[in-house]
């Protein structure tokens, strides 16, 4: 059942109520409407679960980006303390290993920017659906107040 449907059926139970004279408030059956406030925020969309997961997300490619960083660095270390070793190398092997670590921060930063572009990108994406979600649920609010015999 949509949520829209589910609404409908809350409004019906709403102008179905036993209206109390002189108060413009109308008695309605709690479990009727409790059961349909449950079966709407079952039914809401999946944006809002996507939200959850695209910031799960995010953070598991921040964290993977920094492990695969902290890798290629600790790489870069082992390569370094080899070469260091062999004394007719160490001039060479110092620059080698200041361009790798260069070339690891420079791809590990490249990493962590992608990545914080991309789940930017998703969270635009589900930002803009839940605007036009939460502007359907004003709008649905707006028909119910404006609805007569309807008092907040």
């Amino acid at each position: 059942m949509s949520v829209l449907r589910l609404l409908e059926e809350l409004e019906d139970i709403v102008e179905s109520g036993s209206s109390i004279p002189f108060a413009h408030k109308v008695l309605v059956d709690r479990t009727d409407i409790l059961e349909l406030i449950k079966e709407i925020r079952i039914q809401l969309p999946d944006e809002i679960k996507q939200a959850q997961w695209i910031k799960e997300e995010r953070q598991r490619i921040l964290v993977e980006a920094q492990q695969e960083a902290d890798t290629v660095i600790e790489e870069a270390n082992k390569h370094i303390m080899a070469l260091i070793e062999q004394d007719e190398i160490t001039k060479q092997s110092r620059k080698q290993a200041e361009e790798i670590i260069a070339q690891a921060q420079t791809n590990a930063k490249e990493m962590r920017l992608g990545a914080r572009d991309y789940v930017d990108e998703l969270l635009s994406s589900a930002e803009q659906k839940l605007i036009g979600l939460v502007e359907t649920l004003q709008e649905n609010r707006n028909e119910i107040k404006g609805m007569k015999g309807y008092q907040k």
